[in-house]
Order: C-alpha cells, then sequence, then structure tokens
C-alpha cells in the first residue's frame, strides 16, 4: 500500500511529488488534435469479431516511456488470448490527461464501440490538488455515461503520496470505493498495488512504471478484466 511512507523516504517522496508535476505539466502541453477530432484507428478494423476492451486512462495507461506493446493494454491483451478469451485491447491513454479531460472525451470513446472499459483517472488531478469533490464528480459522470450504453467498467482505484496531507488523502482514496458501491462497477482497489515506490518496478521518474511494473499491473488486473468478461457475457 502507498498509504504509509516512512520518515526516511519522505524527502524523496516529495522530491519525486516536484518531479511529476514538473513533468506531468510538460506532458499535457501535447500538440496533437484533441482526441474528439480524430478518427479512431480501430474503426477500421470492420471484420474483427472480438470482443473490445477500451483502456481509458492517463499516462499510466499510454504507457509512457515504454515501448507499445509493454505498455498493460498490450500485455493484457496477450495475456487474455493466452487465457483463451477472445478480446482485443485497445490503448486510449492520454499523457497529462486529468479527469475533467477524460470526462470530455468519453463520446469518443463510444466510438470504439467497448464492450467493456477499464478506466484509470485521477491521478493527475491529485498531483495537482485538485479538489476531491471535482474528481469524483467527473469520475462519476463517466461512469454513468458508460453504464447508458450498458457498458462493463472496471474502476481502478488511485492513492495519494502523503505529503498532501491526511485530510486530502483520504479524502481522495474514498472516491473509488465509494463510487463503486454506489453504481455498481468493479473495483480493483489500487492499479498501482505492488509497484508503487517500487525503484527496480519503475522508470527514473520514480512515478510510471517500467515493462516490469506493467507486467505485474497486468497481472494484478486480469481477475477483474476477467470478472468483467463473464459479467458482459450475461
Amino acid at each position: 500500500m502507498i498509504t504509509t511512507i516512512k520518515p526516511n523516504v519522505l524527502s524523496r517522496t516529495i522530491l519525486l511529488f516536484m518531479m511529476a508535476v514538473i513533468l506531468l505539466a510538460g506532458i499535457s502541453c501535447d500538440s496533437s488534435p484533441p482526441p474528439e477530432q480524430q478518427e479512431p484507428a480501430e474503426n477500421k478494423t470492420m471484420t474483427d469479431s472480438r470482443g473490445v476492451i477500451v483502456a481509458m486512462g492517463d499516462s499510466l495507461t499510454s504507457g509512457l516511456g515504454v515501448p507499445p506493446e509493454d505498455a498493460y493494454p498490450a500485455q493484457l491483451e496477450r495475456l487474455l488470448a493466452e487465457r483463451g478469451h477472445d478480446y482485443r485491447v485497445i490503448n486510449a491513454g492520454i499523457s497529462g490527461e486529468t479527469s475533467s479531460g477524460a470526462r470530455s472525451r468519453v463520446n469518443w470513446v463510444l466510438k470504439l464501440k467497448p464492450d467493456i472499459v477499464i478506466l484509470e483517472t485521477g491521478a493527475n488531478d491529485g498531483l495537482r490538488g485538485i479538489d476531491p469533490a471535482l474528481i469524483e464528480d467527473n469520475i462519476e459522470q463517466i461512469i454513468v455515461r458508460l453504464k447508458q450504453e450498458d457498458i462493463t467498467i472496471v474502476l481502478a482505484g488511485m492513492m495519494m503520496v502523503t505529503n498532501l496531507g491526511k485530510d486530502y488523502i483520504a479524502n481522495f482514496k474514498s472516491i473509488y470505493p465509494r463510487l463503486a458501491q454506489k453504481h455498481q462497477v468493479i473495483l480493483m482497489p489500487f492499479f498501482l498495488q505492488d509497484t508503487a515506490t517500487e525503484t527496480s518496478k519503475n522508470q527514473a521518474d520514480g512515478i510510471h512504471p517500467n515493462s516490469e511494473g506493467y507486467s505485474i499491473i497486468t497481472a494484478n488486473l486480469l481477475p477483474f478484466v476477467e470478472k468483467a468478461i463473464t459479467s458482459d457475457s450475461q
């Protein structure tokens, strides 16, 4: 868990927080066209009969800093195939995106015709100290919109670094289980379980998982996705 960090590594945590804010601020200045103005490449594959899982999120989903085949959506597609699940996993992650950005492009995500959406968002909001009430409202509206289309949702929970204060940490952490319970969606309690603060599982910035870290995330995520597949098939 990331909720307790020993005093002797507190200075490192603060440094990583500062690095993350600088890094994410730079990432968000992406000059590429907004997603809603782009035609999803996956729409061109009209003959693909597999089910569709859309991985919606920020740089933790897009796989910033690792080869595309090592980001978790690609690893998840391979793992599902090995286990006999006929699904393709579309990487719809955008580096630097906040929950407000995710909310603004949910209709674009729907163009991908997903059966299941893995929703990972909110980390960038937390690092910027955005009001948890706003984060919760954004994520809730995404969930509501997806459920209107009968899409099965796996919600990836997040936690924040300790130097943001106990109240903020508690309020942020509670967003995900509260929404999961309210809207009856599948909850992965903590997306970065077994990788957060683990130097060997992260890139040099200490924030983004490396290829090994993504393998752990994928393995941890698998049971929740398989639960979603079972629900989707009923």
